[in-house]
């Protein structure tokens, strides 16, 4: 079985599907790894350390894709300006792909994946059971990004994180609130507590409180029955009242805190709207907000993605693919997680994938099979969506 590593064709996207450490992997469980050249440049992995690892340097990404059975990508399929060619359109048909796609908002790739008869899966849409774990990609990615987000925001404050006692007197800790606590909250709170910030967090899903307290930080929440947390792990809708309520408490935490970070995502895909122009303006001048929601519109009014503004005195910073920023140790984490999800359908002794439709993994992360768009969420769109 070949499997094909191109080079990620978006010039922003510094990441690789899989890192050396991985191709050895799954060359010593009798796979053939092909990988094009300069894949893994921009992670500052050399080619030399690819060939080291067992892979085949492929120089034509057209002759790459063309020959493999399973394409692992980083990002979805798109178009590659230097071939003139969809990078859907250079897979042989019926061959496999697996990456983090977002399908909903990947409808002409998932267009093409499905003429071109190819099992797409999508390592966004595993779902999050105890067996899935290392295969996660979205809680590897996520991790970085909190991390991120705090050292963006430490950099943008105009004051201290930590309290320091100085021969000039005290300066006290800064004050910051991280809205939502799943993984990238979770690490946005760790790190903004390493660096010495007064901590305070809340969440819909009532679960999390004890993990915010291990954290060393404080948990406010709405009082309710209600509770957003789905079986396969993700957030979902609530009521209007419990809406009301949390707009309530989110808005006396923004006036209090130096720092807003906010990781809000209801399916995975939907960023709900927390923070309001009121909200901005009720802040204290110098006040940072990093929105980590910002791919999916953001969880303030006022984010511009990828952009960073200033209004009423508040930075608001709405950072794009924080993941690419740190490109050698997200290539890594990204790597081992499609490394698990490879190896754990393949037979060694048979020298085969098993794409087993059967298995709740195989299915949930399933976009495209067999001239199909079997994920519904996606399918829906594409109809609305019209030819």
């Amino acid at each position: 079985m070949k499997i094909a590593v191109p080079r990620e064709i978006d010039e922003r996207e510094h990441r690789v599907a899989l890192a050396p450490e991985s191709v050895k992997k799954l060359v010593k469980a009798g796979l053939e790894v092909g990988v094009e050249a300069g894949a893994g440049q921009r992670a500052f992995l050399s080619d030399k350390e690819y060939l080291d690892a067992g892979a085949v340097i492929e120089h034509s990404a057209a002759a790459l894709l063309g020959a493999a059975d399973l394409v692992l990508k980083v990002q979805p399929p798109a178009q590659n300006s230097a071939l003139g060619e969809h990078e859907a359109d250079l897979m042989r048909q019926g061959a496999m792909l697996l990456c983090s796609m977002t399908p909903v908002r990947a409808l002409d790739s998932v267009k093409r994946l499905a003429q071109r008869r190819i099992s797409a899966l999508a390592t966004d849409l595993i779902p999050r059971t105890t067996r899935a774990q290392s295969m996660d990609t979205l809680s590897s990615m996520a991790n970085i990004a909190g991390y991120k987000a705090v050292l963006i925001a430490a950099a943008e404050l105009p004051k201290y994180f930590p309290m320091f006692m100085t021969a000039a007197g005290t300066v006290y800790a800064a004050k910051v609130f991280v809205i939502g606590a799943g993984v990238a909250g979770l690490q946005a709170i760790a790190t903004a507590k390493r660096l010495g910030a007064a901590v305070t967090a809340t969440d819909t899903r009532k679960a999390v409180a004890e993990q915010i307290h291990s954290l060393g930080a404080k948990f406010v929440g709405v009082e309710s029955a209600e509770d957003a947390q789905t079986a396969t792990g993700y957030a979902k809708e609530l009521s209007q009242e419990f809406y009301r309520k949390q707009a309530e408490l989110i808005a006396q935490q923004c006036a209090a805190n130096d720092v807003v970070i906010t990781t809000a995502l209801i399916g995975g895909t939907t960023a709900p709207k927390l923070i309001t122009e009121d909200m901005v303006r009720s802040m204290k001048p110098g006040s940072v907000i990093v929105d980590l929601a910002a791919t999916a519109g953001g969880n303030c009014t006022l984010t511009e993605p990828g952009e960073t503004v200033l209004h009423y005195g508040v930075k608001i910073c709405a950072p794009l693919n924080l993941p690419s920023s740190m490109p050698q140790h997200a290539s890594l984490l990204f790597g081992r997680n499609l490394t698990h999800f490879v190896l754990a359908f393949w037979n060694e002794k048979e020298k085969r994938f098993n794409l087993d439709l059967e298995d709740e993994i195989i299915r949930g992360a399933l976009v495209t099979h067999d001239g199909q768009v079997l994920h519904g969420p996606t399918r829906a769109a594409l109809e609305k969506s019209g030819p």
